[in-house]
């Protein structure tokens, strides 16, 4: 067999590529970004180049890239030393200004064979947007063994092995890290066994909302919202870090916006709307475009991933039209 470290660049690309999309998932997880998860896949792979040489042979490629990828991700998380921020009022969840959706075409590409080892490696309810919130609440190294031990479901040696860390500290590390999630995560999300996705429920669910936001019917409308549902949305001008989202609680406040925004006789009335259903991070998703009065085009505005519970939604949280390119989305229509 040809020595790993005299591969040409094109074969060694070729041995590394195919764990690409997986990696940036296993990114994503990490930092919460996807923007900065594409990044962070790159410089896993060049940092694997560079150590080309540490590769003991193509078969031990995967746990090997997994170890780069996670210490590049943790090698970031020190250095940006992100904390979720306080959100306005006391008791009030905290912001992750950070936090980013990721495409569900895009995860389609990481979905292993069912045969595969690690199947669970984009399974729903550890890549949806309440288990990331959660998880970003725990420290690097915490976050980095749950993923490992849980999520992905390596052993403990592995897991030590790629974090430089003692089997007994693994073993140490892990239950604080379930115990931090649990606190962040409600009741309803504390298990996160393998789910049908989407349900046939979701989109239905998803129809309705779409429809009922092109004819405003108060009524129908709640009867489609969970009575605490929570909306976080960006503000108009692009969103930053520094940006601070609108953030609605409750069916009424809820119900209240909408009316401003949609009714033409509102002074809150924006404009005309369109909207194109997708999906991210296995929930439904809606990209919507707004033609303001006097504008010729629909130009993206916001992107919303809806949380689902129980056949009500429980949660929107949206995000600015810097997005739509990731979700192979028009800009204008």
């Amino acid at each position: 067999m040809t020595p790993v470290e005299a591969l040409d660049e094109s074969t060694f690309s070729g041995l590394v590529q195919r764990h690409r999309h997986e990696l940036r998932v296993h990114c994503y997880r990490m930092v919460g970004s996807f923007t900065d998860a594409e990044d962070l896949v790159q410089e896993t792979l060049l940092r694997a180049w560079r150590k080309r040489d540490t590769l003991q042979g193509p078969a031990t490629a995967r746990a090997w890239l997994y170890r780069i990828a996670t210490n590049t991700c943790l090698d970031f998380l020190d250095r940006a030393q992100r904390r979720p921020r306080p959100e306005g009022a006391a008791g009030s969840p905290e912001r992750i200004p950070w936090l980013e959706p990721y495409p569900d075409l895009l995860l389609d590409r990481a979905a292993p064979h069912d045969a595969e080892p690690d199947a669970t490696v984009i399974e729903k309810e550890t890549i949806e947007l309440a288990f990331l919130i959660a998880i970003q609440h725990l420290s690097p190294t915490q976050r980095a063994v749950l993923i490992m031990r849980d999520v992905l479901g390596w052993p403990a040696s592995g897991t030590a092995g790629i974090l430089g860390l003692s089997v007994s500290s693994v073993n140490s590390a892990l239950p604080r890290a379930r115990a931090a999630l649990r606190s962040h995560l409600s009741p309803s999300r504390l298990e996160w066994a393998p789910a049908a996705d989407p349900t046939e429920a979701e989109r239905t669910l998803l129809h309705r909302y779409l429809a009922l936001l092109d004819g405003p019917d108060t009524s129908a409308m709640a009867a489609l919202l969970h009575e605490d549902i929570r909306v976080t949305m960006p503000m108009p001008q692009p969103c930053t870090s520094s940006s601070r989202p609108t953030l609605w609680v409750g069916r009424d406040t809820f119900a209240a916006a909408l009316a401003e925004v949609l009714d033409r006789s509102a002074p809150g009335y924006l404009g005309q709307w369109r909207r194109q259903p997708t999906r991210a991070n296995r929930q439904p998703a809606v990209a919507h475009y707004l033609r303001r009065p006097g504008d010729t085009r629909y130009r993206a505005q916001v992107l919303e991933v809806l949380g689902v519970t129980d056949g009500r939604i429980t949660e929107i949280t949206s995000f600015g039209p810097h997005l739509f390119a990731a979700f192979d989305l028009p800009t204008t229509c």
